[in-house]
């Protein structure tokens, strides 16, 4: 067999070995940085430095580890450069502009449920995923310094066992043990009320979502205060304020507008109902606004959070004009709201 076609098999055979993980890894990764395109170019980082180290692959752990071990690391020295992401909630209060916010926050991003969904037939693995990427666990890991950040998600989310992760990590079992017990300890002291949801069904969730939806297209006042649970906090990036209570409430209804002024495309991010909104311009048209993250409970939605970025439209797989051209007509019963969505 000549040399090129050697190589030619070997690339091939790290193809086949190596894609099945690859969902995963991008969740794993994501986990660790709370950025999606950050997370994207360490996955790609990952399987370029597993592809040049393949053919001294010698099986002494299961693939599947290692590659953790190349993404874990990657992710580790990335975020010696990086600053924790960010939302609204974790700058201050509710209703108080932080004083020493700034300007340059990175914030944190949704990740579509389609980019890390497993591609398996078993419900079991579809629902672990969906809780290790619900978004006030993304928020929460966030405040842990990066070793921590890594055990914490490897021990728990993953639930591997101690001695894997310290052989990953290059440690021992105890300091695993150790760590791991700093970090939860942290995570309690900067989300003492950690979101207590009780899940409605699927069905469910999806008929709340479609209720919040037709609110807003409708610019019904009264359904979306009745969907809003009297706790409800409501964010909105890149505004650094976030309100909470009757605050949400005031502020989610005066976001709605007009009738016509928004347009949603129901989705999911996080393992949690969300829809990407559309605003009505001057001319009628609907361009993209942000993607919006509901945390729906079996009492109501307890959260609201907009991520007001356009450019995450794509990571959805959404086009940044909607189709409906409906609105167009309905263009001179005013202009399209200025608040959130």
């Amino acid at each position: 067999m000549s040399q090129e076609a050697s190589a030619e098999r070997d690339d091939r055979d790290f193809v086949r070995d190596t894609e099945p993980f690859r969902r995963e890894l991008l969740a794993h990764c994501y986990r660790m940085l709370g950025s999606v395109h950050d997370a994207e170019d360490l996955v790609q980082e990952t399987y370029l430095r597993a592809w040049r180290a393949y053919a001294g692959f010698e099986g002494r752990s299961s693939l599947r580890s290692w590659l953790y071990r190349i993404a874990t690391n990657a992710c580790l020295t990335a975020l010696q450069h990086r600053g924790r992401r960010q939302l609204p909630s974790g700058l201050g209060d509710p209703g108080v502009e932080p004083e020493a916010a700034g300007s340059e926050i990175a914030w944190l991003q949704p990740i579509p449920d389609a980019l890390v969904t497993p591609e398996a037939d078993d419900p079991a693995a579809v629902v672990a995923s969906r809780e290790g990427l619900r978004l006030a666990l993304i928020a929460s890991l966030q405040y842990l310094p990066a070793r921590q950040r890594a055990v914490l998600i490897l021990r728990e989310v993953l639930a591997w066992p101690a001695a894997e992760v310290a052989e990953l990590l290059g440690t021992t079992t105890a300091a695993v043990k150790s760590t791991l017990q700093r970090a939860r300890a942290r995570l309690e002291q900067v989300t003492p009320t950690a979101d207590e949801v009780a899940e409605p069904t699927e069905p469910e969730a999806r008929a709340l979502l479609g209720q919040y939806i037709a609110a807003f297209e409708n610019a019904d006042a009264a359904a979306l205060s009745h969907l809003l649970r009297q706790d409800a906090t409501l964010e909105l990036t890149p505004s650094t304020t976030w309100f909470a209570g009757g605050d949400a409430r005031t502020h989610a209804v005066a976001g709605l507008g007009a009738p016509g002024d928004w347009r949603m495309v129901p989705t999911t991010a996080n393992g949690q109902p969300a829809a990407a909104a559309y605003q009505r311009g001057d001319d009628g048209g609907y361009r993209a606004y942000g993607i919006v993250v509901l945390t729906v409970t079996s009492t109501g939605i307890a959260r609201i959070v907009v991520f007001g970025d356009p450019g995450l439209f794509d990571l959805f797989g959404l086009p940044q004009t909607h189709p409906d051209t409906a609105g167009q007509g309905a263009a001179a019963q005013g202009t399209a709201g200025q608040s959130t969505a």
